[in-house]
């Protein structure tokens, strides 16, 4: 091979410059630790009490199947989300976990002079993906760690394509409320495509909390996405959809990959769909240990924000990365914040209860 050839190959500019999504840390990788012989992962707001059990029978009936490409279209589940959801399958695209749709959404709909408004600290993958698209997002400051909806609305310009609202936020866990998503839907113009990112939405309990669906349909456009890796326990398949007008999901169908979910990943989900004790049993999990893991971090003196997801994040007053790497070594993986221009905050998973309780035995040995 000729060293220099390949040498003399530049990496475009933009990609240079680009910020890399970080995921958090594997269970495998802290086992290599020195000394750690147990490891509680609370980094990745996954289903605690794992996959559903129909989902796991479910796969093992389809593995024989395994030479086959998936159903591109996804028509079962599909099918089967429409008469859930109360919407026409020509309404539905599966994604490879709902951020393969956030960088579907910016290839469909961004061109090269076109921009998309996000919020700060909003989901990470939503500048991403737009910075890698065209350069052209337009970033708005938070209003107490929550989205600045009527802000955003004043950073709408003639070129703006897209706006993503992920609601409750990642990594805040911070949400709006009906009145203010209302307010949104009002004052957004037509040419630009609301994209609701749901991920969260079976733990919103908050009555005032709205469901995105219901403002697909309206005059304004809007995309309402959610994901089967967050209360049904699939995100090692990566399964999720987005909800829109025909002619929204059609422009992504343009550019999707033609096999872009797996067959597995599709069986899993459609039996998941049926498996209403395990949802149960997930949300009375999070409804006892979210608010138990509150008050166990207001006795150490930490307030951690309010949250509508299965997750806290927390401000420890100092450096989050000493803390972050204390608790590593004791085999406890939670997600620092820095990223996210919240250095001394730590975003934590609601676990078990045993597992929540080794966090806070190793956050006090940490602190």
């Amino acid at each position: 091979m000729n060293a220099s050839r390949t040498e003399a190959f530049t990496i475009p500019p933009h990609l240079r410059e680009l910020d890399r999504y970080e995921p958090g840390l594997s269970i495998e990788q802290v086992q290599r630790r020195p000394g750690v012989t147990r490891v509680v992962k609370l980094a990745s707001n996954e289903n605690p009490l794992g996959p559903s059990p129909l989902a796991l029978e479910a796969l093992a009936r389809a593995l024989p199947s395994l030479h086959r490409y998936p159903d591109g279209p996804a028509t079962a589940l599909r099918s089967a989300l429409a008469s859930r959801l109360g919407v026409d399958a020509t309404q539905l695209v599966i994604g490879n976990g709902s951020t393969d749709l956030i960088d579907l959404l910016a290839r469909a709909f961004l061109g090269p002079e076109d921009n998309a408004v996000i919020s700060e600290r909003a989901f990470a993958r939503f500048a991403q993906v737009v910075q890698a698209r065209n350069g052209r997002a337009k970033v708005v400051p938070m209003r107490a760690l929550t989205h600045d909806l009527v802000a955003m609305v004043a950073a709408v310009d003639p070129r703006t394509r897209l706006m993503y609202v992920a609601n409750p936020n990642n990594p805040t866990g911070t949400w709006n409320r009906r009145r203010e998503v209302d307010a949104l839907v009002d004052a957004l113009p037509p040419h630009v495509l609301l994209v609701l990112d749901e991920a969260y939405f079976e733990y919103a309990d908050d009555p005032e909390y709205p469901d995105g669906i219901g403002y697909v349909g309206t005059a304004a456009p809007v995309i309402v996405l959610r994901t089967f890796s967050k209360i049904y326990g699939l995100a090692g398949l990566r399964v999720g959809y987005g909800i829109a007008a025909p002619r929204v999901i059609e422009s992504l169908d343009t550019v999707r990959e033609p096999f872009n979910s797996n067959s597995l990943g599709q069986v899993a989900a459609l039996a998941a769909l049926d498996d209403r004790e395990h949802v149960e049993q997930a949300l009375a999990l999070n409804s006892r240990e979210k608010p138990r893991l509150v008050t166990e971090l207001r006795r150490r003196g930490l307030e951690p924000l309010p949250s509508l997801a299965n997750f806290l994040c927390v401000d420890l007053g100092r450096d989050a990365a000493p803390v972050f790497a204390h608790l590593l070594d004791r085999g406890v993986i939670v997600r620092p914040l820095r990223a996210y221009q919240l250095p001394s905050a730590l975003r934590v998973s609601v676990g078990t209860a045993e597992e929540n309780d080794v966090f806070l035995a190793a956050l006090d040995a940490s602190l």
